[in-house]
């Protein structure tokens, strides 16, 4: 069993001894401490919107989260399921002082996981997450009395506000997608995306639909994190020329993948690089994505003469970075879009909407659509340490050996060469230092991680 406590929330394995996986005395321990922390912005609101995605243990989560929340005197608005960018949005429809998101992404099935947002509908900031995981551990909540316990509220129509407020983006055109008479293919693995992608593409004109596990019942027919090895199947499909594009999304729907027609992968780093060559050719601005995201997005930017910004990983960071150089798109290269012209988080709704209409307009197939875009291969390596070894003088060592480069150490260590880069980032649990690295060719990108791994072991000793 497995239970991991970070500042962006809880999440593990249900069931299991307290403290060792996610069951019903952590859920409600960590629902409480959240609502301790938002406790601030009560004067602002007395509301917390809670959605969650389709879970087999979902219902059991959402039961003791919400009942939770009343017996801390909030008052709860239950959207039912619902996707992580849904659920951020309807915390700022509702005015809310803050949501709770019943997902753990594209873990598997037997893992769940409270997601914990502002009163913006944005992810809690580092000493936000860090009160909650104290104020866990010292169980320093107090419940309401009976008089003032919260009510509830249901309202299951935010996927069909959502898929509104997509299609009212300026930059969204409908007619254009109706006129390409798409066929589209999809797999939205048996969670929410099986509610809100048809019903998106539905309102956008698209009338040829090939449908694969979108019955929101929480079984996930393959593993769900939307990579090439997990998506043999709707490749098959699209090489039977069953469809013009496809789309696959993770459980709660804020990671696109794209397929091209010939059953090829578009891939995750592209899905935002080519949702920003579009929004770049409409509304120049500057970009922004994490350190381990690929270079063809600087270069698009700087094609379109805006400044790109790298931020350290993590969606929080991201969208810190975008506010602060006011950039018009931006997000990771896990195939999360962030389109502030709509709301600050990754939201693959409104990145179909935005590709679709960048297809149609094109005038191209996905794949020649792909080949418009700078060629690169990202390749991902980790190195075992010991405990004794100290990572971080590590990191400073190659830091200071390659200071003739472009170095970033805002989130371990990057450096940037002509032709690529390569990004060392330590574990937080384990002595590992992960190494990412990008260049023109595979063989390229393995061989600057091969050469920094040599260079971790000579400084190791190992």
């Amino acid at each position: 069993m497995t239970l991991i406590k970070s500042i962006s929330g809880i999440r593990g394995t249900m069931g299991g001894p307290v403290g060792d996986g996610l069951n019903p005395l952590d859920i409600v321990r960590f629902t409480a401490a959240y609502a301790t922390q938002i406790q601030k912005n009560k004067t602002y609101s007395s509301k917390i919107v809670v959605g969650r995605d389709a879970r087999i243990s979902g219902e059991m989560v959402n039961q003791l989260v919400i009942g939770t929340l009343l017996g801390m005197g909030f008052d709860v608005i239950n959207i039912g399921l619902a996707t992580t960018p849904t659920t951020e949005l309807a915390v700022t429809m509702e005015k809310a002082a803050g949501g709770i998101i019943l997902t753990a992404s594209h873990n598997p099935k037997q893992w769940n996981a409270l997601k914990l947002l502002n009163e913006k509908g944005e992810f809690l900031n580092a000493l936000e997450g860090e009160n909650v995981l104290k104020i866990a551990a010292e169980e320093s909540f107090i419940f309401s009395p009976v008089d003032e316990i919260g009510k509830l509220t249901e309202d299951f129509s935010y996927t069909q506000k959502h898929i509104e407020s997509a299609l009212a983006l300026d930059l969204v055109d409908v007619e254009a997608i109706k006129a390409a008479n798409f066929k589209v293919a999809i797999d939205c693995v048996n969670s929410v995306g099986g509610i809100a992608i048809p019903a998106l593409l539905e309102a956008l004109g698209v009338n040829q639909v090939e449908k694969l596990y979108c019955d929101p019942n929480g079984q996930f027919p393959h593993n769900p994190e939307p990579l090439p090895e997990h998506l043999t199947e709707i490749s098959s499909l699209m090489k039977q020329g069953k469809a013009d594009v496809g789309f696959v999304v993770d459980p709660d729907v804020d990671r696109l993948a794209i397929i091209c027609e010939d059953g090829s992968m578009f891939g995750e780093e592209y899905t935002l690089v080519s949702v920003a060559d579009y929004i770049l050719q409409h509304t120049p601005g500057n970009t922004v994505s994490n350190l381990s995201s690929t270079r063809a997005l600087r270069d698009v930017t700087t094609k379109h003469n805006g400044i790109y910004t790298a931020a350290a990983v993590g969606e929080v960071n991201v969208v810190a970075a975008m506010k602060t150089v006011h950039a018009v798109i931006g997000g990771e290269g896990n195939g999360g879009v962030i389109y502030p012209a709509c709301h600050y988080g990754r939201d693959a709704l409104v990145g179909i909407a935005l590709f679709l209409t960048h297809l149609a307009k094109s005038g191209l197939s996905v794949s020649a659509l792909r080949k418009t875009y700078p060629e690169y291969y990202i390749s991902k390596n980790k190195i075992q340490l010991t405990p004794a070894i100290n990572v971080d003088a590590i990191l400073k060592v190659i830091k200071d050996s390659y200071k003739q480069y472009e170095v970033n150490d805002i989130d371990g260590v990057k450096i940037d060469f002509p032709t690529g880069w390569v990004h060392l980032r330590k574990s937080n649990t384990e002595p590992i230092i992960r190494i990412y690295s990008e260049a023109r060719t595979m063989e390229q990108a393995e061989g600057f991680a091969n050469a920094i791994i040599e260079e971790i072991k000579r400084i190791a000793n190992i």
